[in-house]
């Protein structure tokens, strides 16, 4: 396989040469003669036999061709920068990779801002994202599989630092049968009703339930995007952390079940680094950003 016959210089000369307006004000830009820059872009034009330029007037336009391969010029440089920009990083001691697991009921949307955040200071590091349910957590930090995890739990031998408190509660839609009954809910109320759960993710690592599963029917799910959406059609009741169904809750669409005890739990979440003495930059910076973003979420709620 030839390589390319184009150098990125002579991209660069055709770029300059649309953005300045003119050869003489690529040149300019460019701090090159304009009959190097000239002479970049008839390159392009003979090795690829096209036309780049035409006359409008006293004005040079680009042809059809010339605008399209102006703007995969225009994506070209910028990975190359990219490119460059990477390496940079890595030689630096970044890492070109960081693993992180959080447990289902750490809220999604947090966790997105947070992602989203990381990937705009370092868009060159990958990110390995693990959703993971009881015991899942546990099982991959143990293995290593992850650099840093958010979690219910911390597994023995491992530093966990408070991230968020999470309010589990107790809900089913508006209709469900256990709303209609007018009254203060009992546990032993519920055992007649189809509880929804998560299955946990361990294959090894499984670890108990921390909450009740005392109903004589369960439907048991992968995730939990399925089973809030099996709530609320009214296909049955789960506790939920009260952050991931918020926006359910606020368009009537699930309501908390009026136990008269055990309706709601509060627990907290912590975040551990799978190596705490020596974590990578990138596992370091990711956790700096979901402490900073959970915190401001938290003042943001009172």
């Amino acid at each position: 396989m030839s390589g390319p016959r184009i150098t990125l210089e002579q991209w660069r000369a055709l770029i300059a040469v649309v953005d300045a307006g003119g050869y003489a004000q690529a040149s300019e830009t460019l701090h090159k003669t304009q009959s190097t820059v000239t002479y970049a872009v008839q390159k392009i034009e003979q090795l690829l036999d096209v036309k780049l330029f035409e006359l409008q007037g006293r004005k040079a336009q680009l042809t059809a061709a010339g605008q399209v391969l102006y703007r995969r010029a225009q994506l070209l440089l910028e990975r190359a920068a990219a490119l460059e920009r990477g390496a940079a990083s890595f030689a630096d001691g970044w890492e070109p990779e960081v693993r992180i697991a959080v447990e289902i009921i750490f809220p999604t949307w947090l966790l997105l801002r947070s992602l989203e955040r990381f990937a705009a200071e370092r868009p060159e590091i990958r990110v390995q994202l693990y959703e993971t349910v009881l015991g899942g957590t546990d099982e991959v930090l143990l293995e290593r599989r992850v650099d840093l995890a958010v979690s219910g739990h911390v597994p023995q031998g491992f530093a966990g630092d408070p991230l968020l408190p999470v309010r589990l509660i107790a809900a089913a839609h508006p209709q469900h049968p256990l709303h209609q009954l007018g009254r203060p809910l009992s546990l032993d109320d519920l055992r007649e009703y189809r509880q929804l759960v998560v299955r946990d993710t361990a294959i090894q690592h499984v670890r108990e339930s921390g909450g009740w599963l005392g109903a004589e029917q369960r439907w048991t799910f992968s995730h939990k995007a399925t089973q809030i959406a099996a709530a609320c059609m009214g296909l049955g009741f789960a506790w939920f952390s009260e952050h991931t169904i918020r926006r359910e809750l606020d368009a009537g669409e699930l309501k908390p079940l009026p136990m008269r005890e055990g309706g709601e739990r509060i627990g907290q979440m912590y975040l551990m680094f799978a190596e705490p003495d020596q974590p990578g930059k990138a596992a370091t910076r990711l956790a700096e950003i979901l402490r900073e973003d959970v915190a401001n979420a938290c003042r943001a709620a009172k």
